[in-house]
C-alpha cells in the first residue's frame, strides 16, 4: 500500500507557505507535518519572486547554524579522541559487529565505505587478523556496474579484488542509494573471533546497571 494522502487543505497550506518563502523546517513546525511530507509536496512549488529574499535569508541562517553546530561537535570530538588504544579499538570493533554482523558465522556487511575501511583496520591492527584471512564478497543490485564496484571496493578495503570475486546479484534498482552495492567481510576460521566479539559485548552489558522501575516508567 502507498503512503496515505494528507488532507487537501494541508497540502494547500504547504504550497502557500512554500510560495511565500518558508523553509521545509518552518513548514514542518507550523503545520506539524513530517519533513519528508513537506519536502515531497514542496518539490515542484516555485517560490514567488517577492518572497525569494526571505527564503534565501532563512536558508543562509540555517546553514550558519548548522556550520556552528558542526564546529562545536568537531571540537568536542577532538578533545575526546586524540588516539585509540588496542583495547578501545577492540571494543569499537565488537560494537560494530554487534550492529552489522551475523550471529552464526563471522560475516560483516555494510554499504558505508568508511565503516568497511575502519572495520578491516580494526581486524588487522587490534585483533591481529592477517590480510590473507580476510575474504571479501560483494552484494550488488543488477543495475550496478560490476567492474566499477570491484574497483571501488578494492580501493576502499586495500585488498586487490578481481573478476573471480564472489558476487551476489540482487534483482531491482538501488544505484542511487547504493552506487557500489554492499561489501561483505568474512574471516577464515573466524569462529573464535566471533565468540570474542560477542563476549566483549556481553561483558559490556554486565557492567551497565540494570534499568530501575523508575527508568522503565519514564521510558514507557
Amino acid at each position: 500500500m502507498g503512503k496515505p494522502a494528507i488532507p487537501t487543505e494541508i497540502r494547500q497550506k504547504i504550497t502557500d507557505l512554500r510560495q511565500t518563502g518558508h523553509s521545509i523546517p518552518e513548514i514542518h513546525r507550523l503545520l506539524n507535518v513530517p519533513k519528508s511530507t513537506c519536502s515531497r509536496y514542496c518539490r515542484k512549488v516555485e517560490i514567488l519572486p517577492e518572497f525569494k529574499s526571505r527564503w534565501l535569508e532563512r536558508k543562509n541562517a540555517s546553514k550558519i547554524i548548522s556550520e556552528k553546530a558542526w564546529k562545536i561537535a568537531q571540537d568536542l570530538s577532538a578533545n575526546l579522541i586524540s588516539d585509540l588504544s588496542h583495547k578501545e579499538l577492540k571494543i569499537l570493533g565488537a560494537a560494530l559487529y554487534w550492529a552489522e554482523g551475523a550471529k552464526r558465522q563471522f560475516n560483516f556487511i555494510n554499504s558505508d565505505p568508511d565503516m568497511i575501511r575502519l572495520f578491516i583496520y580494526i581486524l588487522i591492527n587490534a585483533y591481529g587478523v592477517s590480510i590473507d584471512s580476510i575474504k571479501i564478497s560483494l552484494r550488488l543490485f543488477e543495475d550496478i556496474s560490476i567492474p566499477d564496484a570491484i574497483k571501488f571496493w578494492s580501493k576502499t578495503t586495500g585488498i586487490e579484488l578481481n573478476n573471480k570475486i564472489e558476487l551476489n546479484i540482487i534483482k531491482g534498482s538501488k544505484k542511487g542509494k547504493l552506487p557500489y552495492g554492499m561489501c561483505r567481510i568474512r574471516v577464515k576460521k573466524g569462529g573464535l573471533l566471533l565468540k570474542t566479539m560477542f563476549a566483549i559485548n556481553k561483558r559490556v552489558m554486565t557492567i551497565i546497571p540494570p534499568r530501575s522501575s523508575t527508568d522503565r516508567a519514564v521510558a514507557s
